[in-house]
Protein backbone atom coordinates (compact mmCIF):
# COMPACT_ATOMS: atom_id res chain seq x y z
CA UNK A 1 0.00 0.00 0.00
CA UNK A 2 1.11 3.53 -0.64
CA UNK A 3 0.98 6.36 1.85
CA UNK A 4 -2.04 7.87 0.08
CA UNK A 5 -3.96 4.59 0.04
CA UNK A 6 -3.11 4.06 3.74
CA UNK A 7 -4.41 7.52 4.55
CA UNK A 8 -7.62 6.92 2.59
CA UNK A 9 -8.15 3.53 4.25
CA UNK A 10 -7.62 4.96 7.74
CA UNK A 11 -9.81 7.97 6.95
CA UNK A 12 -12.74 5.81 5.82
CA UNK A 13 -12.39 3.41 8.75
CA UNK A 14 -12.10 6.06 11.46
CA UNK A 15 -14.83 8.14 9.85
CA UNK A 16 -17.17 5.18 10.38
CA UNK A 17 -16.24 5.30 14.07
CA UNK A 18 -16.36 9.09 14.50
CA UNK A 19 -20.13 9.35 14.75
CA UNK A 20 -21.63 9.33 18.25
CA UNK A 21 -24.62 7.17 17.31
CA UNK A 22 -22.40 4.58 15.63
CA UNK A 23 -20.17 4.47 18.72
CA UNK A 24 -23.25 4.01 20.91
CA UNK A 25 -24.40 1.15 18.67
CA UNK A 26 -20.99 -0.53 18.85
CA UNK A 27 -20.90 -0.11 22.64
CA UNK A 28 -24.38 -1.60 23.03
CA UNK A 29 -23.60 -4.51 20.70
CA UNK A 30 -20.33 -5.14 22.51
CA UNK A 31 -22.42 -6.12 25.54
CA UNK A 32 -24.87 -8.31 23.65
CA UNK A 33 -26.28 -9.02 20.19
CA UNK A 34 -29.54 -7.17 19.53
CA UNK A 35 -32.31 -6.65 17.03
CA UNK A 36 -33.15 -3.23 15.60
CA UNK A 37 -36.11 -2.95 17.99
CA UNK A 38 -33.88 -3.73 20.98
CA UNK A 39 -31.33 -1.16 19.81
CA UNK A 40 -34.06 1.47 19.32
CA UNK A 41 -35.27 0.84 22.87
CA UNK A 42 -31.76 0.71 24.38
CA UNK A 43 -30.43 3.79 22.61
CA UNK A 44 -33.64 5.83 22.43
CA UNK A 45 -33.25 6.79 18.77
CA UNK A 46 -35.56 6.72 15.79
CA UNK A 47 -35.50 3.50 13.79
CA UNK A 48 -34.66 5.33 10.55
CA UNK A 49 -31.55 6.94 12.08
CA UNK A 50 -30.53 3.65 13.62
CA UNK A 51 -31.00 1.75 10.36
CA UNK A 52 -28.90 4.30 8.47
CA UNK A 53 -26.09 4.05 11.06
CA UNK A 54 -26.23 0.23 11.01
CA UNK A 55 -25.99 0.21 7.21
CA UNK A 56 -22.86 2.37 7.43
CA UNK A 57 -21.30 0.02 10.00
CA UNK A 58 -22.24 -3.07 7.98
CA UNK A 59 -20.60 -1.60 4.89
CA UNK A 60 -17.14 -2.03 6.47
CA UNK A 61 -18.07 -5.21 8.37
CA UNK A 62 -17.80 -3.41 11.69
CA UNK A 63 -21.11 -5.06 12.56
CA UNK A 64 -22.69 -8.22 11.19
CA UNK A 65 -26.29 -9.32 11.02
CA UNK A 66 -28.02 -12.66 10.91
CA UNK A 67 -31.64 -13.61 10.51
CA UNK A 68 -33.26 -15.24 13.54
CA UNK A 69 -36.91 -16.00 12.86
CA UNK A 70 -38.39 -12.74 11.58
CA UNK A 71 -35.72 -10.56 13.16
CA UNK A 72 -32.32 -9.40 12.02
CA UNK A 73 -29.86 -9.70 14.91
CA UNK A 74 -26.80 -7.44 14.91
CA UNK A 75 -23.42 -8.13 16.48
CA UNK A 76 -19.99 -6.51 16.54
CA UNK A 77 -17.28 -8.09 14.39
CA UNK A 78 -15.51 -10.26 17.00
CA UNK A 79 -12.50 -10.95 14.78
CA UNK A 80 -11.33 -7.38 14.34
CA UNK A 81 -13.45 -4.74 16.08
CA UNK A 82 -13.52 -6.27 19.56
CA UNK A 83 -9.69 -6.58 19.64
CA UNK A 84 -9.39 -2.97 18.44
CA UNK A 85 -11.75 -1.81 21.19
CA UNK A 86 -9.74 -3.80 23.75
CA UNK A 87 -6.56 -2.09 22.58
CA UNK A 88 -8.22 1.33 22.78
CA UNK A 89 -9.40 0.56 26.33
CA UNK A 90 -5.89 -0.47 27.39
CA UNK A 91 -4.38 2.58 25.69
CA UNK A 92 -6.83 4.91 27.40
CA UNK A 93 -6.17 3.43 30.84
CA UNK A 94 -2.40 3.56 30.37
CA UNK A 95 -1.75 6.74 28.43
CA UNK A 96 -4.78 8.99 28.85
CA UNK A 97 -4.84 9.28 32.64
CA UNK A 98 -4.17 13.00 32.61
CA UNK A 99 -5.99 13.90 29.43
CA UNK A 100 -8.28 16.88 30.09
CA UNK A 101 -10.94 15.36 27.79
CA UNK A 102 -11.18 12.24 29.98
CA UNK A 103 -14.10 12.14 32.38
Amino acid sequence: MTLNSDIETYHVFFKKLSNQLRIRIISALRKKDMSVNELVKTLGVEQSKLSHALASLKCCNIVHSKIKGKQRIYSVNNNTIIPILDIIDRHEKTFCKHCPMRK
